[in-house]
This record gives C-alpha cells, sequence and structure tokens, in this order.
C-alpha cells in the first residue's frame, strides 16, 4: 500500500520572518503582479490551508517573500486513524507555529499628568 501525503503550510510564518503581520500587506504587493484577490481571498490564503492554488499566485508569494517553495510548503505523511486520536490533545496550530515570537508588542498609552 502506498503512503498517502499530506502538505502543511506555512504562509504566515514566512510572512511574519518579512516583517508582514497583516493580511492587508500581502494584497498590494501581489497586485503589483497581477494577482487581484480580494481581501477575503487573501486572508484565506494566509490564514487557511488552501487546497487549490494557482501556480502564478504560488510564484508571486515566491516572488513576494523571497523564498522557495520548501519554504512556504511542507510535505507530510498523511496521519492514520491511531495517530488522530493522539493528534487531538495536541496544542492548535496557532499555538504550535511560533508566529507569536514575531508578533509586535502591544503600545501602551501614557498620558501626560497635568
Amino acid at each position: 500500500m502506498t503512503q498517502k501525503l499530506d502538505y502543511r503550510w506555512h504562509l504566515r510564518e514566512v510572512m511574519a520572518t518579512q516583517g508582514m503581520f497583516s493580511t492587508t500587506d500581502l494584497r498590494p504587493k501581489l497586485a503589483e503582479r497581477g494577482i487581484d484577490l480580494s481581501p477575503s481571498q487573501v486572508y484565506r490564503l494566509v490564514t487557511e490551508r488552501p487546497e487549490r492554488l494557482s501556480l502564478k499566485t504560488l510564484m508571486a508569494l515566491l516572488d513576494i517573500l523571497g523564498c522557495s517553495m520548501d519554504h512556504l510548503i511542507e510535505p507530510v505523511a498523511a496521519r492514520g486513524s491511531r495517530r488522530q486520536a493522539a493528534a487531538s490533545s495536541a496544542p492548535m496550530p496557532a499555538e504550535a507555529d511560533g508566529v507569536g515570537e514575531f508578533r509586535p508588542k502591544r503600545a501602551r498609552v501614557v498620558r501626560p499628568e497635568e
């Protein structure tokens, strides 16, 4: 029996390493390269794992981020039914992906005393 493959999508992490923390940072750069996506499409592209992705969009992302495909897409073996039970107790992807260390700290407003 052949092993089934799956993948992990690392766009959010790669964007964070480039200092891009908002999906709105990506949209104009895609438009410069002829990729016109709505704000919700860009949001889904960054926050979710895409099932379908045009090669033009993928090439634009690679150009914008200055990376290669192996930085964005990580092939992994598909999980079996036994492994899914163990995975349900694993941390949420947002906690495990390491993006938190790249997020800026919240600004504190200090009002001068009068």
